[in-house]
């Protein structure tokens, strides 16, 4: 488990931690964005469009939880966006050391 002191950043971190947040966050909801103009152009029933109310709010649901920017599951929450391709571990440089290896480490679980 992270201590507290762990979780305590420089300005620079913080910076590279929100930037990477938001970059993240602009790449998953362009590519829902996309999704779903591609699944809006083939409706056919009203059941197509009843699926994509609840895609939607699904979706809703869980990008508003997933980028909170909070110091206490903020590694797991970068080691889970570099698992699902959001981000690149690259795109975190310019944290510390131990903080990039505990997020690597997290990736390959």
């Amino acid at each position: 488990m992270l201590q507290e002191s762990e979780t305590k950043w420089s300005e620079t971190e913080e910076k590279i931690a929100k930037q990477a947040l938001q970059t993240a966050h602009n790449r998953e909801t362009s590519a829902l964005i996309a999704n779903i103009r591609d699944r809006a152009s083939s409706l056919t029933e009203l059941e197509d469009l009843w699926y994509l109310h609840d895609l939607l709010s699904t979706k809703r649901h869980e990008i508003d939880g997933k980028y909170v920017y909070n110091y206490s599951t903020i590694v797991f929450d970068f080691a889970r966006l570099v698992k699902e391709g959001w981000l690149e571990i690259d795109e975190l440089k310019g944290f510390k050391p131990e903080m990039l290896s505990k997020i690597s480490a997290l990736v390959r679980m």
